[in-house]
Parts: C-alpha cells; structure tokens; sequence
C-alpha cells in the first residue's frame, strides 16, 4: 500500500514538473509548425479521396459501356454500307 502510494506520488510529481518544462513549450511549437506546414500543403481528406475514387470507377464504367456501344455501331455500318 505504501508502495503505490509513493509510486502516485513520484508520478505526480514527474507530471508537474514535465508540465512546467522547457519541454511541453517545445512540443507545442513543434506540433504547430507541423500544422502551419502541413496546412500549406495540397491535401484532401480521406473522405474526398474515397468519394473521388467511386466517381473515377463509374466514369471508366460508362466508358465502357460508351465504347462498347460505339464498337457495335460502327460494326453494323460496317456491314451494311446503305445505312
């Protein structure tokens, strides 16, 4: 009992004094630099990217069928010249 209470207490103590450190004001600055960089960048969302990539399936999909369609008109032309 005694023990965890000395290991709560050096903890606490640990936590407070990495609270007051150098160290925490250089984490936040080292996690806004990389936001302000990160911000500055030509991202999307994985969200966007997934939407994006299910329009590009169905357009490749209608291009098939659009090049099939083709394929078979241009077959019936082909054999009979009247037309």
């Amino acid at each position: 009992m005694i023990k965890q209470k000395l290991v709560q207490e050096v903890t606490g103590k640990v936590s407070e004094i990495l609270a007051f450190s150098p160290a925490k004001d250089i984490e936040k600055n080292l996690k806004a630099s990389l936001a302000a960089w990160l911000s500055r960048l030509d991202l999307v969302t994985r969200e966007e990217f997934d939407v994006q990539s299910q329009v590009l399936a169905r357009t490749r999909e209608k291009l098939q069928e659009l090049e099939t369609r083709l394929a078979k008109l241009e077959g019936n032309t082909e054999d009979n010249p009247q037309q």
